[in-house]
């Protein structure tokens, strides 16, 4: 039985053995590797062509600084270097004081020294230059060098700290101006190539993906992202897609250490342009304003307030007499819309705001109270003023408490009349959810969910009226900023 049993394994190796080869030479053999090689393939795409006619359109941009030079007051005193540190009166060590003759005074005298280099290139063929305005910015001299080795002394034409874009010109012409391209076509995935002077590296190409569209990092513009190597020097340099079109200004770079950690970020071109034109007419951008204080709008508010998607500009504060006042924008409103282009985030609206002309009379939408209002709004001229601010007053005493949490008074005629408020509740004490949520003595609520707030006996009977485990949303008051804020009833 033990041999026989041997035997069974010897044969059963055998055969499992020659089952492996034969399974092998179907995956393996000739058909197979026939099969395998007749496998489509994807060519990686040559840019030289499209270096070879961009980069005579890319600039070396060079500038330098004044620095003052060391204190005057000379002469051959060897101690002068240490009065210049320690004050005129100082004197060496062991020496007796010695009088001080009076030194005439001169204006400090300057000298110029390397500042920065970067990058940009050519939107017309008479010398216009695009660039960054930190590339410019304070600059005491602009040095322009092209792929030939001219070198121009370029004039600045106008800046734009907002949109970090520059306009300088060189006097020159016939030059290569780079074909504007449409960055609203770009897609995640689609190769781009800069073309910059890296480290003061002029004419250095390097290629990439984009990342992501409309990348928003808090700025005014939101970008397009790259993993295009770009690094100090790229800053101004173009974007290119694939037909050499410039779709971007290369801006930023997102890092630790402060050179390429593959995130790079360019303003998109037609942004850009739009400024450019200004500059150029001008030498200014004007921008439009309607004087409101806006944030996000979170998943909780929308569900609370029955915003059907978590989107627009939650409106926190409007400015008394500005052009959103006067068109009956209010505090807790959600702008969803302007001058026919939808808010799909915050920071999307003082974009599409900057760029409406001051003076046009457009519409916008608002949602409010459950449904959207349609308000028509005419566009001011952005300044600086600043927004206007309340001071509220204390409140009447007529307490009840609530399942959120609250202690509630109602808010005095007077105090209404200086906010500019109808009815409302001022908290009086907040605890259990309401304090987790933020809410503090002192905070006016406005409404709940959709219903405007008369008073603390109306305000009670709306919070007793609300759904268990459903987050409700109060529109709440503090200091001159509204804001909407979910806050989840007790069980």
């Amino acid at each position: 039985m033990q041999t026989l049993s041997v035997s069974n394994l010897f044969f059963r190796r055998i055969f499992l053995a020659m089952l492996a080869a034969v399974m092998l030479a179907g995956a393996y053999g000739p058909a197979a590797l026939a099969q395998t090689s007749a496998a489509p393939t994807v060519a990686l795409p040559d840019f030289s062509a499209i270096i070879a006619k961009a980069d005579p359109a890319v600039v070396n941009i060079r500038t330098t600084a004044n620095v003052p030079v060391r204190s005057p007051g000379g002469g051959t005193d060897p101690y002068e270097l240490f009065r210049w540190f320690f004050g005129p009166d100082f004197q060496p060590p062991g020496m007796p004081p010695q009088p001080q003759q009076p030194t005439p005074r001169q204006a400090p005298e300057e000298r110029k020294v390397p500042r920065g280099v970067g990058s940009g290139f050519f939107i017309s063929e008479d010398g216009y230059i695009l660039t960054n305005n930190h590339v410019v910015s304070d600059a005491a001299d602009i040095y322009v060098t092209l792929t030939d080795g001219r070198e121009f002394k370029a004039k600045v034409i106008g800046t734009d700290e907002r949109t970090d874009v520059a306009l300088i010109k060189i006097e020159a012409k016939d030059m290569t101006p780079l074909t504007i391209g449409n960055p609203k076509q770009l897609k995640k995935g689609q190769w781009v190539l800069a073309i910059g002077s890296p480290f003061g590296l002029d004419s250095t190409a390097t290629a990439g993906i984009v990342s992501a569209i409309g990348r928003d990092t808090g700025e005014y513009l939101p970008f397009i992202q790259t993993d295009v190597a770009v690094n100090p020097g790229n800053s101004g340099g173009p974007l290119l897609n694939l037909n050499g079109e410039v779709v971007g200004i290369n801006s930023q770079i997102i890092s630790r250490s402060g050179g390429f950690m593959g995130i790079s970020l360019a303003i998109p071109i037609d942004e850009a342009m739009r400024v450019a034109d200004q500059l150029r007419a001008s030498g200014k951008v004007t921008r439009g304003r309607i004087g409101v204080q806006i944030s996000e709008v979170g998943k909780d508010v929308a569900e609370a307030i029955g915003l059907p998607k978590a989107e627009g500009a939650l409106v926190s504060n409007v400015e008394t007499d500005g052009p959103a006042a006067d068109a009956g924008v209010k505090p807790g409103d959600v702008i969803t819309s302007f001058h026919g282009e939808s808010i799909k985030r915050w920071s999307d609206l003082p974009r599409i705001v900057g760029e409406t002309k001051p003076g046009t009379r457009t519409e916008l939408e608002v949602w409010r109270r459950g449904k959207t209002v349609t308000l028509s709004v005419k566009v001011g001229e952005l300044t600086n003023a600043a927004a206007a601010t309340s001071d509220q007053a204390p409140a009447e005493p007529e307490q009840t408490g609530s399942a959120l949490g609250l202690s509630v008074v109602n808010v005095p005629s007077d105090v209404q009349s200086k906010l500019g408020i109808k009815g409302g509740v001022q908290v009086r004490a907040a605890d259990g959810p309401a304090a987790a949520a933020g809410l503090r003595p002192g905070d006016i609520v406005l409404a709940v969910n959709n219903s405007d707030v008369t008073g603390a006996s109306h305000f009670k009977d709306l919070v007793k009226s609300l759904p268990k485990g459903k987050a409700a949303g109060l529109l709440v008051r503090r200091g001159d900023q509204t804001q909407w804020v979910a806050v989840e009833p007790v069980k």
